[in-house]
């Protein structure tokens, strides 16, 4: 009896027909046996759609991939779920190229894509076998194959580009083992591009190419206060002409004037800024901490800073939701959230001041400062507020206690201190 159950379901998986891969894309995550990529394990549906999805779209010069994603879905980030990609896949895709068609199949419950090449072929990115021929540039005295096209990034590279080669954020302990400068040449107050300088902690090992930059301000959680490291100051770019103790260094760029005293770090090398945009697998919460240019409002293509890294399960490619953080209604009058110096958020009004003690249900007078956040009548005490959306955020660079994220699209202004939660 028991190999004849075993045989019958045996029987039965040979009837599933196979999922195959779209031509250049990874194959499914059923194909893979591995869950899908997105949050829930879910697969898109018609009702994820954008409602005029062209039935296909060849890929130009210029497109990202988030741009592309929005002309079929209304979430871009279940981009990995209309290619049934899995985590694996997410982490190392197939790219898109110019020239590239990409194709939806409405035909199923549940909507795909697929790519072929632009001459239709079924090369590693649906080129035919000439089109990989005339990618061959020939140089004498030897022989080079290089792309002649890069992926398409998935968002603008020009937004982000300082941010991804840059150190941005400095570890505590990384401050102190870092090479500085000693002395500069002709004990010059200050070196500028051209100038020459002596640093220490340089090895032949260690590279030529290094930044300098200058420790700043420390930053801390805005919610628990903890130190989640120092902002980095860049100042210019540096490249080493002698090995030695000291080694000598040129500078070759100065974005402001370098001193004896500040640090260097290797100069990070970046390609194109190409994963795949997804929701998070978890529930992720956290507070907009800055945002690049110190300005009050922002909107799509702003940098911004959030509270959670590496340590928190964040990843390159993550998705959120940016929210305005609610405030209170009291006695008819909407009251802004204001954080205090302990981390905690209460009402602020009465021109900025701290909010005085507000009664407790049930209470003529409290003792606490903390006004209840439970569901009240506005005459009755403070009513909390909802969060509302405003925005998406994609995170391009993870530190260990902090990241690094681009507006993708905003529908109201964003300011430092809303809200990030997975979407």
């Amino acid at each position: 009896m028991q190999k004849a159950i075993i045989s019958l379901v045996v029987g039965l998986a040979s009837l599933v027909p196979g999922v195959g891969s779209a031509d250049g894309m990874p194959p499914s995550a059923a194909n893979s046996g591995e869950k899908s990529a997105s949050a829930s394990g879910s697969k898109v549906t018609q009702a994820d759609l954008q409602t005029n999805a062209p039935d296909q779209y060849t890929v130009v010069k210029g497109d990202t991939l988030w741009g592309i994603a929005g002309k079929f879905l209304k979430d871009p980030w279940k981009w990995p779920q209309i290619w049934n990609m899995n985590r694996e896949q997410v982490k190392d895709p197939h790219w898109i190229y110019p020239g590239d068609v990409i194709r939806l199949d409405r035909s199923g419950t549940n909507p795909s894509l697929s790519l072929n090449g632009g001459a239709g072929g079924s090369g590693p990115s649906g080129g035919t076998s000439d089109d990989a021929a005339a990618n061959v540039v020939k140089v004498d005295p030897r022989i080079r194959i290089e792309p002649l096209q890069e992926a398409i990034p998935t968002i603008p590279a020009s937004a982000i580009g300082p941010f991804l080669t840059r150190p941005l954020i400095v570890e505590t302990d990384s401050l102190v083992g870092a090479p500085q400068i000693l002395a500069t040449q002709e004990n010059r107050v200050v070196v500028a591009a051209g100038d020459r300088a002596y640093v220490d902690r340089i090895g032949t090992a260690d590279g030529v190419n290094w930044q300098v930059y200058r420790p700043a301000e420390a930053i801390h959680d805005p919610e628990s206060g903890e130190l989640l490291g120092y902002s980095a100051k860049y100042v210019g770019d540096a490249r080493v002409r002698r090995f030695g103790n000291p080694t000598t260094i040129e500078v070759t760029r100065a974005r402001e004037e370098i001193n004896s005293g500040d640090r260097l770090m290797a100069a990070r090398e970046t390609g194109n800024a190409s994963f795949v945009p997804r929701a998070p697998g978890k529930p992720l919460h956290g507070t907009i901490m800055s945002v690049d240019g110190g300005v009050a409002e922002f909107g799509q293509y702003s940098v911004v800073s959030i509270n959670r890294g590496g340590r928190d399960g964040v990843e390159v490619g993550y998705v959120l939701a940016s929210l305005h953080r609610g405030g209170y209604a009291v006695d008819g009058r909407n009251v802004t959230a204001e954080m205090t110096s302990s981390g905690d958020w209460f009402p602020g009004w009465l021109g900025g001041k701290r909010n005085p003690v507000v009664p407790e249900i049930g209470s003529t007078q409290s003792t606490s400062a903390a006004p209840s956040t439970q569901g009240v009548a506005a005459g009755n005490g403070p009513l909390k507020l909802p969060d509302e959306r405003n925005g998406l955020i994609m995170i391009f660079r993870v530190f260990d206690k902090m990241s690094y994220g681009l507006v993708m699209n905003s529908t109201s202004p964003i300011n430092v201190g809303d809200v990030v939660q997975t979407p």
